[in-house]
């Protein structure tokens, strides 16, 4: 195995669509686990520094859920696209390094080629976890329907994955979610 950062015990690769609570549930399991037990990483994080960088923007606006960053997603999207064509693990390289705590949490998987990075760097310690939500849940959010982003493969490349190790539905019953994340914290416990 290839370790880029430090070396995890476990590491998480949560995916889901725009709005399903990919990094609601990361946070919740971050603050069950501890900041020094668990670190949420975000394979966008340097994706967006790097096209903040190229393109002279905020990198701090391009961070949050904001009108600034959705003026730019397509072009980011397609720009990201690129890189990852060139270097399928190019991001993922980037958001492990000096990683120090033995629980990663990748909060924002999105492609295959993600997932199969940190496998082949990190084997059986990898655990795929899907967050899914109704789409009516997804509209009380916030969510809309946008052509070129939400039929792009950043939300649709594991569409057809098929099985994740773990299934978190976020549908806005607070007691379910409660009882899925106790599930996979006592999980994760038993790695440690």
């Amino acid at each position: 195995m290839a370790s880029q950062g430090g070396v995890p015990r476990l590491v998480l690769l949560v995916s889901g669509k725009r709005k399903s609570g990919k990094d609601f549930v990361a946070e919740a399991l971050r603050s069950r686990l501890g900041a020094d037990v668990c670190a949420v990483l975000r394979l966008s994080s340097p994706l967006k520094e790097r096209y903040a960088q190229e393109n002279g923007l905020d990198f701090q606006r391009l961070l949050d859920a904001s009108v600034y960053k959705e003026a730019y997603r397509r072009d980011m999207i397609r720009w990201g696209e690129e890189k990852r064509q060139a270097d399928p693990g190019f991001f993922c390289r980037k958001v492990v390094e000096g990683i120090s705590q033995p629980v990663w949490l990748v909060s924002d998987t999105r492609r295959a080629s993600d997932i199969q990075w940190f496998r082949e760097a990190y084997g059986a310690m990898t655990q795929t976890v899907r967050v899914v939500a109704l789409e009516q849940s997804r509209q009380q959010r916030g969510w809309v329907f946008t052509a070129g982003v939400d039929d792009a493969e950043s939300e649709c490349g594991l569409d057809n994955f098929g099985a994740f190790d773990w299934v978190i539905e976020n549908h806005g019953d607070e007691q379910h979610l409660e009882e899925q994340l106790e599930d996979l914290v006592a999980f994760v416990h038993s790695r440690l």
